[in-house]
């Protein structure tokens, strides 16, 4: 069975085969509905990514949280999601005194950590007891949706291993959709657009040739010409907004 992609709404008839319901679906008087609104993908599954939506904490997930409160014991972390997490003190990598924890991480800090529990009543807990975990101390962190992010990383890590060979960006995409990169300034900025070009994009198909499309004439863009495609973008923005209308 092969079907092309396209835009369903929850409540959306897909099949009647309930063997082959997957994420994204629903089983009903035997047969199969969208759950969300997103893309349908019917290959070997019947599969609904969402086009939009929060993250869900599961454990194990590496996640880039920010610093909210810095309670007792604990470090309040916003994780882009309905769920706060919780940084116990004893989770951080070294042993500290609860009196000196804002002197390590406070109010505003950015952290890559590792989800290490969720219970039922969805208390996540994270921990930074794990060499790949640390402070976010440099470079620039971005967001995108949530659901974009296998998107955005690629089958087997394509795309992404793509845009750090182009881009000659350090980039680490975390499962709440936080976006950590470093490199040049350019560099960055070039990373940044791109990455925002497949979320918006990410739901057509032909999106790796468009990347590479894109990239080569992003590269070979003078500054001069990058600014003055930019203000035609927007313009053309403004226009088709006023058609809207």
């Amino acid at each position: 069975m092969k079907m092309d992609k396209k835009l369903v709404i929850p409540g959306d008839f897909l099949s009647d085969d309930v063997k082959l319901a997957d994420e994204g679906t629903y089983v009903e008087d035997g047969k199969v509905f969208s759950s969300v609104f997103g893309i349908v993908s019917m290959n070997k599954q019947i599969r609904v990514v969402p086009l939009s939506g929060k993250y869900i904490p599961k454990r194990d997930d590496i996640v880039i949280g920010i610093i909210t409160e810095v309670s007792f014991s604990n470090w309040i972390v916003d994780i882009r999601s309905p769920y706060e997490g919780l940084l116990h003190i004893s989770e951080f990598p070294r042993r500290i005194d609860n009196a000196e924890m804002s002197k390590y991480l406070n109010v505003g800090d950015s952290i890559m950590a590792l989800v290490s529990d969720v219970d039922e009543s969805m208390k996540v807990e994270l921990t930074l007891n794990d060499q790949r975990l640390r402070q976010i101390k440099d470079g620039r962190v971005i967001e995108v949706t949530p659901s974009k992010v296998p998107r955005l990383i690629g089958r087997n890590g394509s795309m992404i291993a793509m845009l750090k060979n182009e881009t000659g960006c350090n980039i680490f995409i975390a499962q709440n959709g936080r976006v950590w990169l470093t490199g040049k300034d350019k560099n960055v900025d070039l990373a940044v657009r791109t990455i925002q070009k497949i979320e918006n994009e990410s739901h057509i198909s032909g999106l790796t040739e468009r990347i590479v499309k894109f990239l080569k004439e992003e590269k070979g863009l003078t500054v001069k010409e990058r600014v003055k495609k930019t203000e035609e973008e927007k313009s053309g923005g403004i226009l088709d907004e006023l058609l809207d209308k």
